[in-house]
């Protein structure tokens, strides 16, 4: 058998559940896959679940679990050997309730966690609140942030003398959210970050027709990050941007698929030290 045969049939030994919440979901599970690990996935949407259809999963679970003990009888019941949190930054919920189970169950567990995008210091916020702290008096904010933290933020905002418009995603509560923090008719739109027939061209519209002056988002690292970034830069817009939690205390962070992909061949095939199991 060749080498390459071999260290593939061993990494069939090792069953990786994802934690997916993230645009690096699919291609995470793609390289594990492809790097012969036997791969389950965990989403909390059907949407999210569609790009995982046509892949070769031992497991795909839709939904969020009701409970600690609910998420511990899944990681023992599918006999993984190894978890990776790879959800949204700010979900810190599951993130620590990932840590809980995988040090009760004694799992290795794994944080994967996409680079920070360029901001100046000033511009980064640590909570929603802080906006009533900044020279807004005038300007014209538009949210993009979590619809829990809207009304927070829009009145935080308005504290501040802002006018405040908001982009959240079309899901029925991330409306209720929006109405319930005053963003609605003119002053709300509707739409998933990076669609359209150019990516960040309806961002970039709804700045114009807007006169948008102020941008908040979250520093999330991702694609939705990113867009903002770019807008900012080329419209001469200010951006600000929610600081993102601190890792959990703990567990080993890996920055990309290949640093996460020498983690579990590492793990597979007996490092002199390895990944923290949990906390």
């Amino acid at each position: 058998m060749s080498a390459i045969l071999m260290h593939r049939w061993r990494n069939r030994q090792n069953h990786v559940l994802v934690f997916a919440g993230t645009g690096e979901g699919p291609v995470i599970a793609g390289a594990l896959l492809e790097s012969g690990h036997r791969v389950s996935i965990s989403v909390v949407s059907a949407a999210g679940a569609r790009s995982y259809s046509a892949m070769p999963l031992h497991d795909l679970h839709v939904g969020a679990f009701p409970s600690q003990d609910s998420l511990e009888e899944h990681l023992t019941a599918l006999g993984v050997t190894f978890v990776l949190d790879a959800t949204h930054p700010f979900a810190l919920q599951i993130s620590a309730q990932l840590r809980m189970a995988c040090s009760i169950l004694n799992l290795p567990l794994l944080r994967f966690e996409r680079p920070d995008h360029d901001v100046s210091d000033g511009s980064v916020l640590s909570t929603v609140g802080d906006l009533s702290d900044c020279a807004l008096s005038g300007h014209r904010l538009l949210l993009a942030v979590g619809a829990r933290q809207l009304a927070s933020a829009a009145a935080a905002a308005r504290l501040a003398g802002a006018s405040v418009h908001a982009r959240v995603l079309p899901t029925p509560e991330a409306i209720r959210q929006a109405g319930l923090a005053g963003l609605f008719g003119e002053r709300l739109a509707v739409l998933r970050p990076g669609t359209g027939y150019r990516t960040g061209g309806l961002e970039a519209a709804l700045c114009r027709r807007w006169q948008i002056t102020d941008v908040l988002c979250r520093q999330s690292g991702g694609a939705a990050d990113q867009l903002w970034s770019d807008l900012a830069r080329r419209h001469s817009i200010r951006l600000w941007k929610l600081k993102r939690p601190n890792p959990m205390p703990n567990v080993d962070v890996v920055h990309s698929v290949s640093q996460l992909c020498r983690q579990l061949n590492d793990h597979v095939n007996g490092p002199e030290t390895g990944p923290h199991h949990g906390g």
